[in-house]
């Protein structure tokens, strides 16, 4: 819900200002001096603050108050209102960094429409900023197989509840593309999302980061920082690898998800939120329960719906149209023609077992596009991909040259096709037999009895021995 701060020394414009906004389907809460602006306003921020120049009995004046606002970040935006206005007040107050200014007595059309663009132009500025820091995130799930099929119906039931998610599954297999869809279905789409990246913080950093610093908590003069959790206000906040959060901020956090309030470092008094939590981990945090490195209170507020993002490997079927969007978004960026691959390379792509998942498939694409640069209208083939793709791979996925099938008779010649054809696309989906039946064509059952026939095993063979 989109919330104003209306500060103003006369009670009857506060009261009028909160009836026109709420009518327009607005939270509005009031000040009437600059000491109880400032409380409301750290106690829980709002999306926009409509601020009277002239306030009788304050500390601080409109101007005054518009400086302090706007040493946090990041900034809420300001419109300016007065009785007394002229051209001069209306040009400090937006130099100062106000939106607008608004004359009393105001029309409510202008005090909406103001409000309206101001709002508006803070969530293009806040979208801009996201999207400068995500320059080549993936912001969908890619592929029709079953693995993925399943966890895009999940993410359609989840998201809009507002349950806490636990997101898991190996480096690179797209976890955080799982918490910004579950965003972006929610009811809160169209608040902020922010990532806090648990790895990369130094344990003594991550408090000041979440809860934020008040102002002179870090020497006379500070300024006040804002924290994730306020940030993430109205919107949804993700625990990134929260596995490496220390055990100390882990009890904070536990508090924080039961009381949505907090205080910030050197501060006294609780600041409210309202978040939706999501996490993610590509640790197994029930042995990290076991071995006393996280809190089990912790686990079960964040796991109240588990997710696992599986890894690529285990969904092959969805390299060819994964590898193609990669190709596509690579050539739209760099300015080159599209590129295409040929089968065996994509046979190639599927039959490796891709540690580093899509993260590590989306830059092999990217270096297909810089290395093979000089030949625009080639076909992109096995030969062409890095050496630990193509070293093995080829081999295995074409058929053997040195074979002399016209020196055989059909049968036999048949038997050596067939069986360098079905290794080759065992290999292709990892010796999955339902898979490899589904791309030859082939019933299941009948695929087994055919490999059984030319004494090709599988891994249900082996399995099974």
């Amino acid at each position: 819900m989109t919330e104003i701060l209306i500060v103003d020394d006369e009670p009857d414009i506060r009261l009028l200002v909160e009836a026109i906004l709420k009518d327009e389907g607005y939270e509005a809460r009031s000040a009437g001096t600059s000491d109880e602006a400032l409380a409301a306003y750290r106690a829980r921020r709002p999306n926009l603050v409509i601020l009277d120049v002239w306030l009788q009995g304050s500390k601080l004046d409109g101007i005054g108050i518009l400086e302090v606002l706007h040493q946090e970040v990041p900034r809420v935006p300001v419109v300016m209102m007065s009785g007394h206005g002229t051209i001069e007040t209306a040009v400090a107050a937006i130099q100062r960094g106000a939106y607008d200014f608004i004359e009393k007595p105001f029309n409510s059309d202008r005090l909406l429409l103001v409000v309206k663009r101001a709002l508006e132009t803070a969530k293009l500025e806040a979208e801009n900023a996201e999207l400068r820091q995500r320059v080549g995130a993936e912001g969908n799930l890619v592929g029709e197989g079953h693995g993925i099929a399943h966890l895009r119906s999940t993410i359609e039931k989840v998201a809009p509840t507002g349950s806490r998610v636990l997101i898991s599954g190996p480096p690179g297999a797209g976890k955080e593309t799982v918490a910004r869809l579950i965003h972006g279905k929610s009811r809160r789409a169209d608040g902020p999302f922010v990532v806090l990246s648990c790895a990369t913080r130094a344990p003594e950093k991550f408090e000041s980061e979440l809860f934020g610093v008040e102002a002179g908590a870090e020497g006379a003069g500070a300024p006040r920082k804002i924290g994730v959790l306020e940030r993430a206000h109205g919107g949804t906040l993700l625990l990134d690898e929260v596995s490496e959060l220390p055990m100390e901020t882990q009890g904070k956090i536990a508090r924080v998800l039961q009381e949505q309030s907090f205080e910030r470092v050197g501060g006294n008094g609780r600041v409210k939120v309202d978040i939706r939590v999501l996490a993610s981990s590509a640790k197994d945090l029930p042995a990290a329960i076991n071995t006393g490195h996280f809190r089990e209170d912790l686990y079960y507020r964040l796991a109240v719906v588990p997710l696992r993002v599986p890894a690529l490997k285990e969904r092959r079927e969805d390299i060819p149209v994964l590898a193609g969007q990669f190709l596509k978004h690579a050539a739209d960026i760099s300015g080159l023609p599209a590129r295409t691959l040929a089968s065996d390379a994509v046979a190639a792509l599927q039959a490796h077992d891709w540690p580093g998942n899509v993260r590590q498939l989306r830059n092999v694409m990217e270096w297909l596009m810089i290395m093979r640069a000089a030949e625009p209208g080639e076909m992109l083939h096995a030969e062409h991909l890095p050496t630990e793709l193509a070293s093995h791979a080829p081999s295995a996925l074409s058929i053997d040259p040195e074979a002399d099938l016209m020196a055989l008779p059909l049968r036999e010649a048949r038997d050596v096709f067939e069986t360098q054809y079905l290794q080759a696309q065992l290999l292709r989906f990892g010796g999955n037999i339902s898979r490899t039946a589904n791309f030859v064509g082939m019933e299941r059952s009948a695929l087994h009895r055919k490999l059984k026939q030319l004494g090709i095993g599988t891994a249900d063979d082996r399995g099974s021995a």
